[in-house]
């Protein structure tokens, strides 16, 4: 029954029978006949469809909570054996804020020092998408805000506050202050990443709070596309001390420190509510821990 409840969670993800069939590496008509025998199986319609998918019925709005639980204990089994047989091997799907990139490669330094047979498949998401990935099975931690927006019950591990740093040519006049005020970006010509971003909508709540009203002439999901703008010049951002070190790290920029807003916010490392964790997971998060106790 795993085959046909992994079905049923691809079906779900996608809400397409198709692009769900592509992502198992099987045909459509043996996704098809696989749902239809866990219906059976079950007793009960799971989705709605016609010629097309069209959504899951209230039972297979309960049998998706079910399904995630039984595939998450199933994983979890296979992984303990094979760490039982092997040691720890297999491969992390970790998904990381943007701003938060650098922290995720010292993570996995240590970790693939410590556990050479353990891989690592890193993505860039936004948090809330890190927060879905999880409660659909496809990624096994992630790195994101901890205290700024609900999290649901997950494991955390913290890892450092942000501090804020505006990043600028050598050329600007801001360039040779020791320190940055929020309301000295009034009338910047700012670059910032998009709204669906936590860190936008953090920055935003700063400027707003020094009675600047957040715009930007350009927005983009990606930490290089706006460090690249303010080396073409006329454009500053703010990031994050650590990605705008990494970032700026050679070039002919200036990096100045915001003043301390009101409300700091933690990121951290964000993993499943699971006890026992998988020994994989299990052995990250202790990583994690050493990482910030050796800090």
């Amino acid at each position: 029954m795993i085959d046909k409840l992994e079905m049923f969670l691809a079906v779900a993800k996608e809400g397409h029978f198709g692009r769900a069939a592509q992502t198992l590496g099987v045909t459509q008509p043996t996704l098809s006949a696989g749902i239809k025998q866990l219906e059976e199986q079950l007793g009960v319609l799971l989705i709605f469809r016609g010629s097309r998918f069209g959504g899951l019925t209230p039972e297979g709005q309960a049998a998706l909570i079910w399904a995630r639980k039984i595939v998450g204990d199933t994983r979890q089994l296979r992984e303990e054996m094979r760490a039982t047989r092997h040691g720890l091997s297999g491969r992390l799907r970790i998904a990381v804020i943007p701003t938060a990139l650098t922290w995720v490669a010292k993570i996995s330094a240590r970790f693939g020092a410590a556990h050479p047979n353990v891989g690592f498949t890193i993505l860039s998401r936004t948090s809330s998408e890190i927060l879905q990935m999880i409660d659909d099975l496809e990624i096994d931690a992630g790195i994101s805000y901890l205290d700024n927006e609900p999290l649901g019950k997950v494991s955390t591990v913290p890892l450092y506050d942000e501090r804020y740093m505006l990043v600028c040519e050598a050329g600007s006049p801001l360039a040779a202050r020791s320190r940055v005020a929020w309301a000295d970006l009034d009338g910047e010509r700012l670059c910032l990443l998009t709204s669906d971003m936590q860190n936008r909508r953090i920055i935003n709540r700063n400027l707003a709070a020094a009675g600047v009203t957040p715009q930007a002439t350009v927005e983009s999901s990606s930490t290089v596309v706006l460090v690249s703008h303010v080396m073409e010049g006329g454009w500053v951002t703010v990031l994050p001390e650590d990605i705008a070190t990494f970032l700026s790290m050679g070039k002919p920029l200036r990096l100045v420190p915001l003043e301390r807003p009101e409300t700091i916010h933690a990121v951290g490392l964000v993993a499943p509510w699971r006890e026992p964790h998988t020994p994989v997971l299990e052995a990250l998060l202790a990583e994690a821990r050493r990482m910030v106790y050796d800090r």
